[in-house]
């Protein structure tokens, strides 16, 4: 989700003075601490070879199937596949790729087949989600491309946030890595499309009127744990997985017993045991969650701070239409 975003006497986020370097220390200490992080993120999975048995033998009919259907230039895989934190049968299979020319109805319609039996044969299939990039179309960063998720096929662009996971250590299931294909991503960019995605999408989902979402594990899930990587993100510019992500709730002061709630549910072992299952504890946990990430998202959007240097993004990218109540 990854979620997008002055010795000198400083002031903290909250507008405190600090000892440290002062704003400009701070760039640079975001600058050091992205440098690590990508340093590490690039001994994780690189290719088929080193992806989890369970997913090998999917991602191999995928690539045949598609790759007779389309000229398939290039497969890359990102998200918590490319993160190390693919939990088999609860995360999603986030895939890129990269075909030869632009898609004519008739190959749009034979991808949308090619998923639809995949998942007929194959029920991990169900969380295999594609977008299709033409070759040498990296330019209009906001351009809308075809796409399969979540059972339906639509039009969407390849996010900062899933560029920026790409650039930084892609698996490579077929052709040539991403770099240089795929345009790159600046800090200032990446902070705009994460805060936008909070101010437009994820601010409003919060309210009263949407407070019957959060009775499903699903908003709870998705709520706390993108409140939380985008936090990291606009602090320091660092991308997190979902367990970094609990930990960084914690820290957060977030409920204790939601964020036990997500842990046990997405890294557990037990999922039939679920302290959540009653109606009362749904509710409570539905109204702290929601709470949390209301009030979190107002005063990260509150706070004062230049944004990172760089180009200034042309326009927000078009969101995700809010869910029904």
């Amino acid at each position: 989700m990854f979620r997008a975003v002055p010795v000198v006497v400083d002031a903290d986020d909250r507008g405190v003075p600090t000892a440290s370097g002062g704003r400009s220390g701070r760039r640079r200490e975001r600058l050091l601490a992205s440098s690590a992080a990508l340093a590490h993120f690039r001994t994780r999975t690189t290719s088929m070879r080193d992806l989890p048995t369970a997913v090998k033998p999917l991602l191999a009919r995928f690539m045949s199937d598609a790759g007779a259907a389309v000229p398939l230039v290039a497969l890359w895989a990102h998200g918590s596949l490319a993160l190390g934190d693919y939990q088999s049968g609860r995360s999603d299979l986030d895939l890129v790729a990269l075909v030869g020319t632009e898609l004519d109805g008739a190959q749009q319609a034979e991808l949308r087949a090619v998923h639809e039996r995949l998942i007929a044969d194959v029920p991990l299939a169900r969380s295999l989600h594609c977008t299709y990039v033409p070759r040498g179309d990296a330019t209009d960063t906001a351009r809308r491309h075809p796409t399969w998720a979540q059972g339906e096929w639509f039009e969407r662009p390849v996010t900062p946030v899933s560029r920026r996971e790409l650039s930084m250590g892609a698996v490579v299931l077929h052709g040539p890595p991403p770099a240089g294909l795929l345009p790159g991503v600046s800090d200032r960019e990446l902070a705009e499309f994460i805060r936008a995605e909070l101010e437009d999408y994820w601010l409003p989902v919060t309210s009263s009127a949407k407070a019957g979402l959060w009775l499903q594990d699903i908003w709870v899930d998705l709520g706390m744990l993108t409140f939380a990587r985008a936090s990291v993100t606009l602090r320091d510019g660092r991308l997190i997985t979902k367990r970094q992500a609990l930990d960084e709730l914690c820290s957060m002061g977030a409920p204790a017993a939601v964020v036990d709630d997500i842990r046990r549910r997405r890294y557990g072992t037990n999922l039939l045991k679920n302290p959540s299952a009653s109606a009362d504890r749904r509710a409570r946990r539905a109204e702290q969650a929601r709470e949390f990430v209301r009030a979190g998202i107002t005063a990260l959007l509150a706070r004062d701070e230049s944004p990172p240097p760089g180009p200034v993004p042309p326009s927000r990218l078009t969101r995700r239409p809010l869910p029904p109540a």
